[in-house]
């Protein structure tokens, strides 16, 4: 996808872009529109799941710049197959541009926007201001679009900058998410130790659990278990597979967090 002409959009969460992607995109003769997970061709979802469907804002920022596999190679898969000569990119951060691109497979941005190119400081605070106070979000799509790819709660809908134009073409629609990105999110390492019990408690073949030893780097957990475990007709090697595969998958569903490895060491065995 090399030949993709890719324009940024940027500008800090909050401010309107999200609400002039439209007027930006035809401005710049661009058709598709990559914001939050979704890839956008003229107020119609094309492939990807919306960052405002996640139940927290971890899993949300993650969704946004593409780390679920499943979910990148699904948006990479349409643009290959489909082949936009352009798309712009909506992010907060030339950072996130990066991050986005890469997973992608795209080449970094031809041309980089920001929000107070196309928006006034009266009308970016005028922005803030409605997200702090209604915490409110605009997907640059229709309603009907989003209304099965979103879990929170559809506001209302809007039209666009262009009036008049074909069906769909120029909606937005005003979504409250589950969660809220203002402010900062941590995980107390004691609250994952706690989260790591709970789900080896869960397994019948766990007898004891000795120790867990978590690290944590920024959003990435890295855990080490000790436990001695009932057989019960499967193999040793078996339950410790199943119990990898449990952990990994139930950390990163209620933290959000990426998972980078998970040891399990079985210290006793019992038939």
């Amino acid at each position: 996808m090399s030949d993709i002409d890719v324009t940024a959009f940027i500008g800090p969460a909050g401010t309107g872009k999200s609400h002039r992607a439209t007027m930006v995109a035809r401005q710049n003769g661009i058709d598709v529109i990559i914001d939050d997970g979704l890839v956008i061709s003229r107020g119609r979802i094309m492939a990807g799941r919306s960052a405002k469907s996640e139940i927290n804002r971890l899993r949300a920022i993650k969704r946004a710049i593409f780390e679920y596999p499943e979910h990148r190679d699904e948006v990479a898969n349409y643009l290959a197959k489909n082949h936009p000569p352009k798309i712009m990119i909506l992010a907060t951060s030339e950072g996130m541009i990066e991050k986005i691109t890469s997973r992608l497979g795209l080449n970094p941005p031809s041309k980089i926007i920001k929000i107070s190119d196309v928006s006034s400081p009266e009308e970016i605070e005028s922005a803030l201001r409605e997200r702090r106070e209604k915490k409110q979000h605009v997907v640059p799509a229709a309603k009907a679009q989003i209304q099965q790819n979103f879990a929170g709660k559809l506001v209302s809908q809007i039209r666009g900058f262009f009036k008049g134009r074909e069906k769909d073409d120029s909606r937005n629609t005003i979504v409250k998410p589950l969660f809220s990105f203002n402010g900062k999110v941590t995980i107390d390492t004691d609250a994952i130790l706690q989260m790591c019990r709970k789900l080896l408690e869960l397994r019948d073949h766990v007898r004891k659990i000795r120790d867990i030893d978590i690290e944590t780097d920024e959003d990435r957990i890295s855990l080490s278990v000790e436990i001695d475990i009932n057989l019960s007709g499967r193999s040793a090697l078996s339950i410790a597979k199943t119990l990898q595969r449990k952990l990994r998958m139930g950390l990163s569903y209620f933290t959000g967090m990426e998972i980078r490895q998970v040891n399990i060491r079985v210290n006793e065995i019992f038939l």
